[in-house]
């Protein structure tokens, strides 16, 4: 049992690799294919999470989004709302807000949103034909169910990535393991324990223990159940 944990970075996705040992290695990939592609021709993984939307509204709020933000209370500003799909294929940003105000009735779209639209797309796309199981996940949801109390530290401070890094540890997943990939341009502590937190819930998933937010998925035009895993 192989399992992968994504987490998107500025040259792509930090790849983290487990089994139910622990961690087996990490790596960076450009793409989401490329990274299913090493995944299955080098350790035979079988499993994917990843931290983006999976299951783009077409109008209003996704439940997913709104549940992981009462579950990860006060972290819940690292859950942004995910873009409609005309916002998300619009041509600029402008066009993007003006399509998600319309679709919504009168929401805008956020930045940060708009920024990983790339890569919700890429996902949207690869999930069609992947080779593999994926689903959606979320570090900090992730984090509060491995955690025994609220996270109180943000996680690109010095406690916070302490932390992170001690609930991984806690489940097995050895840091030690791996951590060459920070030697990456463009890639962060952060991005690694993310990557890290999605091999968990992907373990869990491959495991068949995992849950999700709601419990049961949502269904847009796009046809996928969407939920964020854990």
């Amino acid at each position: 049992m192989t399992v992968l944990g994504l987490d998107g970075c500025k040259g792509g996705w930090v790849v983290a690799v487990a089994d139910e040992t622990g961690f087996l290695d990490a790596f960076v990939a450009p793409t989401i294919e490329s990274a299913e592609r090493a995944g299955i021709q080098k350790w035979g993984a079988t499993v994917m999470v990843v931290d983006i939307p999976i299951g783009i509204p077409d109008t209003g709020k996704r439940l997913a989004d709104t549940e992981a933000r009462k579950f990860i209370k006060p972290r819940s500003s690292s859950v942004f709302s995910t873009p409609v799909r005309a916002a998300l294929e619009a041509a600029d940003y402008d066009v993007a807000r003006a399509a998600s105000i319309a679709a919504t009735g009168g929401t805008s779209l956020s930045k940060q949103a708009w920024a990983i639209g790339d890569k919700i797309l890429e996902v949207d796309q690869f999930a069609r034909t992947a080779a593999m199981t994926v689903r959606e996940g979320h570090p900090e949801v992730s984090f509060r169910a491995m955690s025994a109390a609220p996270i109180e530290h943000y996680k690109k401070t010095l406690a916070g990535a302490a932390l992170r890094a001690s609930l991984l540890e806690g489940e097995g997943l050895d840091l030690g393991t791996g951590h060459d990939v920070l030697r990456t341009r463009g890639v962060d502590l952060d991005d690694f324990l993310d990557a890290g937190a999605m091999a968990w819930t992907a373990r869990r998933v491959e495991q068949g223990l995992a849950a999700s937010m709601p419990s049961t998925p949502e269904v847009f035009s796009d046809g996928w159940q969407s939920a964020i895993w854990y």
